[in-house]
């Protein structure tokens, strides 16, 4: 078992989550990474970090609780327990909202929400009895104000919101610290969808002018788990570019 303390980035394989493999490996956790379809490119930053820390890839869809707990029993054998939890795993859809079937609604609920839900409660056992731990939730600025044809992704991420807070009082106590980033516009894979003409639109609504990188999220997260914040919890901090304040 090693020393050091340990991180688990659940969708840790691409956009957001590679970013915050990256940089809590370069702050000297060991990386537990998750990840559920993206093999290949979880593969190619284990290969790449381990050149930093000690890394090891774990495939779990984060919506069955099965899978999860699965999960959590590897990691411990691996690393001994994680000290470290950051809620990224996510999906995102535009339809219109009575265009929402009851699958697409369970899917995303299931992921954002339901995901992170299975993920706390199997960490935080081990967290609550060495009396230490740092939980954060990736939420969405959308999650903070709604977005329109984006309602079953705006509930799951106000969800998330809700989660944060309510689990930030209750395990205080026990010395574990639970909070949230909220990004704004990231360019990500996420975005793909949209054209350069929309990208341009959405930076122009940006107070600050430009749409957010990945680091900036991952040194959000950095920041939350390090002493620095010891005194922080319950917590949503916004990195939006001023988008939504």
């Amino acid at each position: 078992m090693d020393s050091k303390k340990t991180a688990l980035v659940t969708g840790g394989a691409k956009g957001i989550g590679e970013a915050i493999c990256v940089q809590l490996s370069k702050d000297g956790y060991n990386i537990a990474l998750n990840y559920n379809s993206s093999e290949k490119e979880a593969l190619s930053l284990k290969e790449k970090l381990s050149a930093y820390t000690d890394i090891e890839v774990f495939k779990a869809d984060v919506s069955d609780s099965k899978q999860v707990n699965t999960m959590f029993d590897e990691i411990e054998k691996y690393f001994g327990g994680v000290d470290i939890l950051v809620n990224n795993s996510g999906i995102a859809q535009q339809v219109l909202f009575t265009d929402i079937t009851d699958e697409m609604w369970q899917k995303m609920i299931g992921v954002n929400l339901t995901g992170a839900f299975n993920c706390c409660r199997r960490a935080l056992p081990y967290m609550i009895n060495q009396k230490y731990g740092s939980i954060v939730n990736i939420a969405s600025m959308w999650g903070e104000v709604g977005a329109s044809m984006e309602v079953h992704y705006s509930a799951s991420k106000a969800g998330l919101i809700g989660l944060t807070k309510a689990l930030a009082k209750e395990v205080g106590l026990s010395g574990v610290t639970v909070n949230a980033v909220s990004p704004g516009v990231v360019l990500t894979d996420m975005m793909s969808q949209f054209s350069d003409e929309d990208k341009k639109g959405l930076a122009d609504e940006t107070p600050m002018g430009v749409l957010g990188k990945t680091e900036d999220i991952a040194s959000a997260v950095s920041f939350l788990v390090s002493e620095k914040a010891r005194f922080i919890t319950g917590q949503v901090l916004s990195v939006n570019g001023g988008f939504v304040i």
